[in-house]
């Protein structure tokens, strides 16, 4: 019994050398996990779906600082867009705004579709 419990000690704290016989059974038995197990025990339930592009962007517009009027108001934002492309149904999809090194804004990109 004491001997079992020593054994079950030492190999649940791994006090063995790397030399010995308890050191090449566990190499075994680790590469035997890694080479016998089955992938779908590591496979998620979720069924993944293919990757689409992120955005819904067709094309993007890009605007300069002094465009910040027409941010701060969509509307006006989106229409100032219709003008530039000569898209008369352009719809905003998203606005980024661009900064230099120094946190100056420089510029907007703005998506749309």
């Amino acid at each position: 019994m004491n001997f079992l419990l020593g054994f079950i000690k030492k190999s649940f704290l791994w006090s063995y050398a790397r030399n010995t016989w308890q050191w090449d059974v566990l190499c075994v038995l680790i590469l035997v996990f890694i080479f016998l197990t089955p992938k779908n025990w590591f496979v998620s339930g979720e069924r993944h779906l293919p990757v689409a592009h992120q955005t819904e962007a067709v094309s993007t517009v890009r605007l300069g600082p002094e465009a910040i009027d027409y941010v701060k108001d969509r509307a006006q934002l989106e229409q100032h867009v219709r003008t530039l492309s000569a898209k008369s149904d352009a719809r905003i999809v998203e606005v980024r705004t661009r900064q230099d090194s120094s946190g100056r804004v420089v510029g907007y990109e703005v998506d749309i579709r």
